[in-house]
């Protein structure tokens, strides 16, 4: 639980730098989405924090960390000005989504083998919508932007 709060947290400052970054309207729009949702996950997280009894504090992911600062240097250093930027950028969002998809996915076996049916379907609610970005940046990525970066 503390892993995936501070990863949440840290991707909630991440992706408003990545929508303004995105060269491609429909990129920056899924940024700007995902950001909205992952403030929802976090007030989850919170939540299930609460009925845990337990203070919402993150620990360090040097996993997160790491996909943010590959998202850096794609942004500051490898195709900034260029079409391939929203390549660059949708893969490392990707990557963040799986992370998240497997951290969720864990989280909610628990849950429910502790018999937390509350906890359970927040999890369920946020797992969900990190399989729905995810799809969207998929499609994204194979439809529009992906040839682009070709060029």
């Amino acid at each position: 639980m503390r892993d995936i709060f501070y990863g949440e947290n840290k991707i909630l400052k991440t992706l408003p730098r990545m929508a303004a970054t995105a060269q491609h309207t429909a990129v920056s729009e899924a940024f700007q989405r995902h950001s909205e949702e992952t403030r929802i996950h976090v007030e989850r997280l919170y939540k299930v924090f609460e009925m845990m009894r337990r203070a919402p504090r993150g620990k360090i992911c040097p996993a997160i960390d790491g996909i943010i600062e590959e998202n850096a240097e794609i942004i500051m250093e490898d195709y900034e000005g260029t079409p391939a930027i929203d390549a660059g950028l949708i893969a490392c969002a990707q990557a963040m989504e799986h992370y998240e998809i497997a951290r969720y996915r864990t989280l909610l076996g628990w849950a429910m083998e502790l018999g937390m049916p509350e906890a359970s379907k927040l999890l369920k609610a946020t797992l969900t919508e990190e399989r729905e970005i995810d799809a969207v940046l998929a499609r994204l990525a194979q439809n529009e932007v992906n040839w682009r970066a070709l060029r």
